[in-house]
């Protein structure tokens, strides 16, 4: 039988080990090391939170949006640098895509357009109506402007006449003819054909050219917030303006566009 005593040592708790400062401080550094490191792997390769800046996806995104964009499968941020790696998975026509600018955009900011053709597609644009490999795209989602039907950017790819008109980029002009076949631009192996919803007011690739396959990103999941504020606010570098928003809509909280949290894509 077991004796009062045994029961008794049985039922006390070990002591614990008593931690010298050195000690606690290791162990405190080696818990954010982990959290840390969780936080850049999520960030890396799953999930990336954005705002948008402008107003070239209205109304499917709106200025201030602010989306959690997911990176499962298309691209993995190396830690602590500026590279990325393709990974296998690749969009499907007309999905939101957010990829880097590529060089001939201009810009070094991340972008978010609407994939209109994969490698492989021939597409035409007359008066507006969007065609993909002879089929006319449905495109519920388009904001455009009725007086636009005859502009350049809604006849493409445009003729010879129209190319040096200072309106797309020079490079882009240089080289569209090469990929145009029987009045159809065609898209090359590994890069893809993007525009804005709001038409006339979308920098794209009418205007710059392909976005190479390399330069992906991700797909947006869902809205998670949305202020409405000026488009300056949301411009890289307006730090403090920014700030400045967040804190205001605690005090004006319908300054929140509430309806459109959690609308996904």
């Amino acid at each position: 039988m077991v004796s009062e005593k045994t029961k008794k040592e049985k039922g006390k708790a070990k002591p614990q080990p008593v931690l010298t400062p050195g000690q606690k401080v290791s162990r405190e550094l080696l818990s954010w090391f982990w959290v840390i490191l969780a936080f850049v792997f999520i960030e890396g390769t799953l999930v990336q939170a954005r705002v948008i800046p402008s107003g070239s996806m209205e109304n499917t995104i709106l200025i201030g949006d602010h989306l959690m964009v997911s990176r499962f499968g298309y691209d993995a941020g190396i830690p602590f640098t500026d590279d990325q790696v393709s990974l296998w998975r690749n969009p499907k026509r007309q999905q939101v895509i957010v990829f880097s600018a590529p060089p001939g955009e201009g810009s070094n900011q991340d972008l978010i357009k609407r994939v209109i053709g994969v490698p492989g597609d021939s597409i035409q644009i007359r008066h507006g109506a969007v065609f993909v490999n002879g089929q006319r795209l449905k495109e519920p989602y388009v904001l455009r402007d009725p007086d636009d039907g005859n502009s350049f950017v809604e006849n493409f790819p445009p003729d010879g006449n129209a190319l040096f008109d200072g309106r797309l980029n020079s490079a882009w002009a240089a080289t569209l003819q090469r990929y145009v076949v029987n009045g159809q631009l065609q898209v090359p192996p590994d890069h893809y054909f993007v525009m804005g919803d709001n038409r006339g007011d979308s920098y794209d690739s009418r205007y710059w050219g392909f976005v190479p396959r390399k330069n992906l990103i991700g797909t947006p999941l869902f809205i998670y917030m949305s202020i409405e504020a000026p488009e300056e606010v949301w411009e890289p570098g307006h730090i403090g303006e920014r700030l400045g928003t967040y804190l205001k809509i605690l005090i004006h909280p319908g300054e929140m566009r509430w309806k459109r949290l959690f609308r996904t894509f």
